[in-house]
């Protein structure tokens, strides 16, 4: 006689299991109410934000975050707790979203005296505001590749993880943190831009189009035409990019610290 109780499935890739049911653990909330039901590989990859990356790669919907430039798959149930909606369109992942509010909050309590009284590395910063996400790390021997005259003075700027659309060759650009792009970048007042020349670390110049476009009454800063650069540096998501300022001379120079466990973001 067969059995009266249905094996349980995972609700997306429908494999069954032989062990009890809370073998499965809660994915995303259903219109019902309840939480569909993930097997251990499924939800493994939901809990860590990478459910629509590994499945839903080629699917409609895919948007850039204003502020980082992370692609996050808008109008999808599964994603529908990683964005925030801006007022006047655009999105902003999540965790650009806290970093906002915690900054806007620390800046409302902060101190000016205090900011006055920490060392002149420091007060650059302050003076023309950077994110901490974006404020550089590096090291001595990352400052003696980036000029090996040694009596020039190296300013490290700002610097940023690649995000999957700023490694990806279809796009071929670099979405500049807003802050960092009007803090250390030329002046642009109108949305052609200009050509900018940037070294790397090699001393090899590259011509860039530095320009911006507006979302939401705010720009949006972007690099264009790295497509050479990007082959040539093999840039992969998770890879960071700090960007120098050697005097004398003013010359910008771009470096690049691989990542050391390789792609943030598997690519399928």
């Amino acid at each position: 006689m067969a059995s009266s109780s249905r094996m349980p499935s995972c609700f997306h890739c429908h494999s069954s299991s032989s062990s009890t049911p809370d073998h499965f653990r809660n994915g995303w909330r259903l219109r019902s109410g309840h939480h569909a039901q993930l097997c251990p590989p499924c939800a493994s990859l939901y809990e860590e934000g990478r459910f629509c990356e590994a499945f839903h790669k080629n699917d409609p919907g895919w948007r850039d975050c204003n502020s980082c430039g992370k692609m996050v798959h808008c109008g999808c149930i599964v994603s529908f707790n990683n964005h925030l909606i801006l007022d006047c369109g655009g999105i902003n992942c999540m965790e650009c979203s806290r970093l906002n509010f915690l900054l806007e909050r620390n800046r409302c309590i902060s101190l000016e005296p205090e900011i006055r009284a920490k060392e002149s590395y420091q007060e650059s910063f302050s003076q023309a505001p950077v994110d901490s996400q974006y404020c550089p790390r590096v090291t001595d021997a990352e400052l003696q590749q980036v000029s090996r005259n040694p009596k020039a003075t190296v300013t490290p700027l700002f610097e940023k993880v690649l995000s999957e659309s700023d490694a990806d060759l279809k796009f071929a650009r670099l979405v500049v943190p807003k802050r960092c792009a009007e803090a250390f970048f030329p002046d642009i007042s109108d949305l052609r831009g200009l050509r900018i020349k940037i070294q790397d670390i090699e001393g090899n110049e590259w011509q860039f189009h530095y320009r911006y476009w507006l979302d939401c009454g705010s720009r949006v800063y972007v690099l264009e035409g790295l497509r050479d650069h990007i082959v040539s540096k093999k840039w992969q998501p998770g890879d960071t990019v700090t960007f120098y300022r050697v005097e004398p001379g003013g010359k910008v120079v771009m470096g690049l610290r691989k990542t050391s466990a390789g792609p943030q973001i598997p690519r399928i």
